[in-house]
């Protein structure tokens, strides 16, 4: 069957996806940065309840509606001519059976939740776009598109159209009625900033280098900083939309970042891609950069200097994490090694390991019961057609 992904080349999709679109996704400033070793199993307090159900194909971001009682769950279907489309199914979070379907016309990836406003926010990454959906009645209202289709060079040399930047992830700032996406490329990723009352973008603010991939918001202080693959965690003022801070970072693949609220300090997963260095050099054209670690860890990032404070191994290809402050716990998805790491979030030591394979990749919790959601990508090599699965963890 004829492949026909909308022709995004392999490099983009691997920097959006962690992964080929036809499968689909020490520190130098104080000594006194810690290493956590992911050896510690025996820190293991009890065998947590894990139920799985394969639910359909392309399986990305998930999020719970404490509201609605319901969990949200994206699925981009597949590339393949003929597909399932792309749907937002709701599923019961206590038995993970489906109570019914949202159909998009774009592909969905990301999600947010205004939970009071009944507003579920869909990033469409290869389309540069968000949906909008009303969760009250389960319907589609608008798309907001971000970005422009333009003539330009692909990472492998050839003339073809893209879309000037590309969304993958999509923060909710209440406070400020604004969501904030991260529009990467290789050169020059953006901002995109969405008035929630107009529903239309605000402001495009540039000069968020190469890859812009993570994004995480301190509200209580109006900071909204973004990671990109090349070591840089940059602060925006989110009243004014003024960038205040870029901070070096000893660490080159900050793809997913989580605000600790308490400890006023920025996590980030540090993935270790083998690919990213070259497509650094290649299609980011940072010949003179020097790669600043190995990945495989999470990072606790002091935002005000950029000092890595910490080091916590992980497994191979840590992707998403979740911090559940209220019962002091870090989650980390090892996407290559196929677990969910356990963390005390107070010390960021080890608590337990758990199998979920083939490649855990999104996060999602039930904060009144502690339950928490994964959704579980295939293996490269499945044979198309095979659902994905989503994963309820009770601890």
């Amino acid at each position: 069957m004829k492949r026909t992904l909308f022709k995004l080349n392999t490099v983009l999709c691997a920097v959006l996806f962690l992964s080929a679109c036809n499968t689909l996704e020490s520190s130098h400033n104080s000594t006194s940065a810690s290493t956590t070793t992911a050896a510690a199993t025996s820190a293991q307090r009890s065998t947590p309840d894990v139920q799985r159900v394969e639910l359909a194909q392309g399986l990305y971001q998930l999020t719970f509606s404490p509201r609605h009682n319901t969990l949200y769950v994206a699925s981009a279907g597949s590339f393949e001519e003929g597909s399932a489309p792309s749907t937002i199914f709701l599923l019961d979070p206590a038995t993970l059976t489906v109570k019914g379907e949202i159909p998009l016309e774009r592909k969905g990836f990301a999600l947010t939740l205004d939970d009071e406003a009944s507003r579920l926010y869909v990033g469409n990454a290869v389309d540069s776009s968000i949906t909008v959906v009303d969760t009250a009645s389960n319907k589609v209202l608008t798309t907001v598109q971000l970005a422009e289709k333009i003539m330009r060079k692909a990472p492998d040399g050839t003339e073809r159209e893209f879309y000037t930047h590309y969304p993958r992830e999509l923060v909710l700032d209440k406070k400020n009625q604004r969501i904030f996406a991260p529009g990467l490329w290789f050169q020059d990723s953006v901002l995109y900033v969405v008035n929630l009352n107009t529903l239309a973008v605000e402001k495009t603010i540039p000069g968020f280098g190469f890859v812009a991939r993570g994004a995480a918001l301190d509200s209580e202080d109006n900071k909204l900083y973004v990671s990109n693959f090349q070591g840089q965690v940059i602060t925006v003022d989110t009243a004014t939309l003024n960038v205040t801070k870029t901070a070096e970072v000893q660490a080159d693949q900050l793809i997913n970042l989580a605000f600790n609220a308490q400890s006023k300090r920025l996590l980030a997963t540090d993935v270790g891609d083998e690919r990213t260095d070259g497509m650094r050099k290649n299609a980011g054209k940072l010949v003179d950069y020097t790669p600043r670690g190995a990945g495989n860890r999470v990072v606790v990032i002091n935002p005000e200097t950029g000092n890595v404070e910490q080091s916590i191994a992980t497994g191979k290809e840590p992707l998403d994490l979740l911090i559940d402050e209220q019962r002091q716990r870090l989650y980390v998805t090892n996407r290559g090694e196929g677990t969910l790491t356990v963390y005390n979030s107070t010390d960021n030591t080890l608590l337990q390991t758990i199998a979920l394979p083939a490649h855990p990749n999104s996060l999602a919790l039930n904060p009144a019961t502690g339950d928490l959601y994964v959704t579980i990508k295939n293996e490269a090599d499945t044979p198309e057609g095979t659902k994905e699965s989503v994963v309820r963890i009770r601890f």
